[in-house]
């Protein structure tokens, strides 16, 4: 008789040999590696105002929280940090979750159930793919962005509650979801719209406080927003934003609230900190932006002089970063995941760490490099990315 497991060595050669095989690789220190694949937007995990908070939320509460957030799992700090945090963002109240995996997870299933609609953006996380999966709600999936296939999920309802969610920008291809639109339609069709701000906290709207304040939708009493804190705030953990009445819903119904142990002090500590910093130096998010900027002009550049022409021909295949969004996420579009995966460790070779993005995390033939932006890129460092993106695409688009 085979042995259960048998089946994973054919799976695992499948997936070698379409270029599909991942593998851990881990950092080591000292490290002079340039980081484009990262997602410290504003350069924030290795500042020592952050550190120090993580520091004296250790020596004060301990390795960790010692409970769920209902029993023990519930510190002076976690409370300083969904007020400051809600503040920060124009919401009515917050609740801190374990990561923004757990916060999305929760609110999803918390405001959905039997008997609810939940409509979903083809392009959303992977975290709302899977609470839309464990909601029991019915799930229609629409096409990125589009307000119109939405609208019309919306009124062919038949069930008495619906969410819309949506990734505010989206973390494949950086573009920004129309949510002024999205919202319009929500409110029409009384519908709640939950919005996952995971990139664009620290690096979009006023002050870095996101697309939900950029369009004017923060604090509304029909929209949730879910953030994390180990992207642009250089730490861990996750949250959900929105109306008191969801925030003391979620406590009493998230699962993934009530049955995980909360959030470690020093991840606290660190999340206070890199707020704070945020909130004091502002123009940290432009300073992303900017470099976004540089880093889509730079990709742009290297693609064109690999390809011998300034605009690629009609019917190629799909290669070159997207038009500029607003965003700190810059991807290169290589095509094959192999020629996205050798890109990505001839960078590497040559000092730049740059995200590789295959199936599933991308659809098929868009394999590629993902770039993001970081508000502490010297503009020495831009250079040597400059060099190196330029010769290591002429290399995989021969």
């Amino acid at each position: 008789m085979a042995h259960p497991l048998d089946w994973l060595e054919s799976n695992a050669e499948r997936r070698r040999s379409e270029g599909l095989r991942r593998s851990l690789r881990p950092r080591t220190l000292p490290t002079d590696a340039i980081d484009l694949a990262g997602n410290d937007y504003l350069g924030l995990s290795q500042d020592a105002r952050v550190v120090e908070g993580a520091v004296r939320a250790l020596r004060a509460w301990g390795a960790g929280s010692t409970g769920s957030r209902l029993v023990t799992g519930t510190t002076a700090l976690h409370a300083t940090l969904e007020e400051e945090l809600a503040a920060f963002c124009g919401a009515e109240a917050a609740l801190v979750f374990s990561s923004g995996y757990t916060a999305n997870l929760g609110v999803v299933t918390a405001l959905s159930g039997r008997g609810a609609l939940v409509v979903s953006d083809a392009h959303s996380h992977a975290s709302l793919v899977d609470a839309c999966r464990l909601s029991r709600a019915r799930v229609v999936v629409t096409p990125r962005s589009d307000v119109a296939a939405v609208d019309a999920a919306l009124a062919a309802r038949t069930e008495p509650r619906a969410l819309v969610v949506t990734d505010g920008v989206d973390s494949i291809d950086g573009g920004v979801a129309p949510l002024r639109e999205l919202h319009a339609v929500c409110r029409a069709r009384g519908a709640v719209l939950v919005v996952d701000e995971a990139h664009a906290l620290g690096v979009c709207g006023p002050g870095g406080r996101g697309v939900l304040r950029e369009a004017g939708l923060a604090g509304a009493d029909d929209v949730v927003a879910t953030v994390t804190l180990s992207k642009s705030l250089g730490g861990q953990g996750g949250a959900v934003l929105g109306p008191r009445a969801v925030v003391e819903h979620l406590v009493d119904t998230a699962r993934t609230f009530i049955f995980d142990t909360g959030l470690a002090p020093a991840c606290v500590g660190a999340a206070l900190a890199a707020l704070r910093v945020l909130r004091e130096e502002p123009d940290r998010p432009a300073a992303v932006l900017q470099v976004a900027q540089e880093l889509a002009a730079i990709a742009r550049s290297g693609l064109a002089s690999a390809q011998g022409r300034s605009v690629p021909e009609k019917g190629t295949p799909p290669a070159g970063p997207l038009p500029f969004t607003g965003s700190a996420v810059v991807p290169v579009v290589l095509g094959s995941p192999v020629t996205a995966f050798r890109a990505a460790g001839r960078c590497l070779d040559r000092g730049v760490r740059a995200g590789c993005f295959r199936p599933p995390s991308v659809p098929e033939g868009t394999s590629r490099l993902r770039l993001t932006a970081r508000a502490d890129l010297t503009t020495a460092e831009l250079d040597r990315v400059r060099v190196v993106l330029h010769e290591v695409l002429a290399e995989v688009r021969r």
